[in-house]
Order: structure tokens, then C-alpha cells, then sequence
């Protein structure tokens, strides 16, 4: 079976958790530990978050630039390459700790071409960085002119989030993946680019949103399952209330007619629905730590065209 695997930012570095080196490489031991228990005889692709990491950069190229008034901050389309190489390495090494030697491993840098016109631009909603207090994150929006939003009970910076359309490496991953090597690439959703008349590439201020990013690539690798990896056990009606009850195998339908937030589980549950209604296949939204029960049907909230749902 081919599985995609897309590991949410937030599983691989928990809600309020220092963004140290050791914390994020103790998060992507447990997501890899969950990983390896479904290779076996499968085809995986992993890909994976950015949004604490490339927030965190965005941070430390901020103040760069206040102390050397004439150096421009490095863009977010550098910064997520940046991520992707130290997360991918990360796990890419994980992989190999724990799965016998003959079984190939390789991280790939990956370009994902989105729509400049993209009505996203003007609409930022993608969390990144650390979360912060109300009157903190006014302060830094002041100061760094940017776009913050609620995120839970604390605030985030959000920038724009412009829809995946060309995965630029995926002639390269898929004949990776035909050739039993298991895949790390689209980190951080892919790093955002767009193409000019000329075919020229260049970057662009935003961050893929990974889970729609992951579904895309999904889709054009024919996967079996997407597995959308967070750090919740599937996606629940009236969240947040006494009243909240995880949902267990849901038409894309049925969920389209509900509401979920645009910075969290709102991307995942339409990554779920588009990969399954462009490619008839499953995609499970679920706990990191449940992958293998997830793969084998038993955990996560599978979001499928069966008229079982």
C-alpha cells in the first residue's frame, strides 16, 4: 500500500513547548517510532509542518535586520527551505535509527508553485511561531507589521496561505518511492513559489498550508490513504464544549456542511475531502500516536465516499 503521511508542526513540537533542538528531536522520535510501525512492505511518503520553526526563524531574521539597518530579513520562502532541511534531516535520521539499513531513506527539497493572484495574499490566516499572550502579540504586530490571530486561548502571527498547484519535484519523489525509498519532502507545505511567463521560478512571501500541499501530492503519487497526523485524536463536532464527540467515518459531504477554524483543523478536513473526492480513496485525520491503528482502520476519523458513512 502507498501511504501518505503529513505530520502536523504541532505534533512534532507540542502547544507551548520551548522551540529547543532536543524537544523538537524528542517529538520526531515518538512521530518516527509511530512511522516505522506501519512501513513494513508499504510505500511512504512523509511530509511534514513548519509553522513554530519557520516562525521562529522569521523572529530571529527580524531582529537581524534591526541591528543592520541595510540588510533586508530573509524571506519566508528561504526560511522554509531552511526548515524543511533541519526538520527533514531530523526525521530523515530518525527513520534510519530505528528501520534495517537496507531500507532506503531521502529528504528532498521541495518547490510548490502557487497562483500569485491567489485571494490568499490578502487574507492571512497561516499560524506561525510561538503562541502569545493578547497584549503581547499586539505589541510585536505593532512593531513588526504583521497579521495576528486567535489561536486557541493564546495569539499567533498568521501570514498568507496560498493554495499548492504544481509539486515542481514530483517526477524525482515518485520515482523515489518506485524504487522502495521512503520519502521525506514538501515540508512546511513545500517551499512557495511562483512561475513566471518565461518559466522562470522564484520565491514568494507565504507558507503552504501541508495538509492541502500533502493531499495535492497524494493525489498525483496515487496513494491508498492520506494520513493526516495532528495532535488530536480526529476531527469532533461542537469542540471545545461538554457537548464535543469525535466523528468516526464521515462523507466528504457531510463534513463540507460544517465549520472548523481556518488556522487549525479547517485545512486538514479539506485537505481530507478534496484528496478523497479527486481520487475516491481514504484519508484519515488522527493522532500521531495512533498511526498504525489509523492505517489498519481503527483510529481517526476517516473521512471516506462508503455509503457506510
Amino acid at each position: 500500500m502507498r501511504l501518505v503521511i503529513a505530520l502536523g508542526g504541532n505534533a512534532l513540537l507540542q502547544r507551548g513547548q520551548p522551540m529547543t533542538a532536543d524537544n523538537q528531536r524528542a517529538n520526531i522520535r515518538t512521530a518516527v517510532e509511530s512511522i516505522v510501525s506501519v512501513a513494513g512492505d508499504n510505500e511512504l511518503v512523509v511530509a511534514h509542518g513548519n509553522g513554530p520553526q519557520v516562525g521562529l526563524l522569521a523572529l530571529q531574521a527580524a531582529a537581524y535586520h534591526d541591528v543592520v539597518d541595510d540588510s533586508a530579513p530573509f524571506p519566508l520562502d528561504v526560511l522554509g527551505a531552511q526548515t524543511d532541511a533541519m526538520i527533514g534531516y531530523v526525521i530523515e535520521q530518525e527513520l534510519r535509527n530505528l528501520l534495517p539499513r537496507q531500507r532506503s531513506v531521502a529528504t528532498l527539497l521541495t518547490m510548490v508553485e502557487v497562483d500569485p493572484h491567489d485571494p490568499a495574499f490578502a487574507r492571512p490566516t497561516k499560524f506561525i511561531g510561538p503562541i502569545y499572550d493578547h497584549a503581547t502579540a499586539q505589541r510585536l504586530a505593532a512593531a513588526g507589521g504583521w497579521s495576528i490571530a486567535p489561536d486557541g486561548a493564546h495569539y499567533r502571527r498568521v501570514v498568507p496561505s496560498p493554495q499548492p498547484k504544481v509539486i515542481v519535484e514530483l517526477d524525482v519523489i515518485a520515482q523515489l518511492v518506485e524504487h522502495g525509498v521512503i520519502v521525506v519532502c514538501a515540508g512546511g507545505g513545500g517551499i512557495p513559489t511562483i512561475r513566471a511567463a518565461d518559466g522562470v521560478l522564484s520565491g514568494v512571501e507565504a507558507v503552504i498550508d501541508k495538509d492541502l500541499a500533502s493531499a495535492l501530492l497524494a493525489e498525483q503519487l496515487d496513494a491508498d490513504l492520506l494520513v493526516i497526523a495532528t495532535d488530536v485524536d480526529g476531527v469532533y463536532t461542537d469542540w471545545g464544549t461538554q457537548d464535543q464527540r469525535r466523528l468516526d467515518r464521515v462523507h466528504p459531504d457531510r463534513l463540507a456542511r460544517m465549520s472548523f477554524a481556518a488556522g487549525s483543523m479547517g485545512p486538514k478536513v479539506q485537505a481530507a475531502c478534496d484528496f478523497t473526492r479527486r481520487t475516491g480513496h481514504d484519508a484519515v485525520i488522527g493522532a500521531l500516536r495512533n498511526i498504525a491503528a489509523i492505517v489498519s482502520g481503527q483510529a481517526g476519523t476517516r473521512v471516506s465516499l462508503s455509503q457506510l458513512c
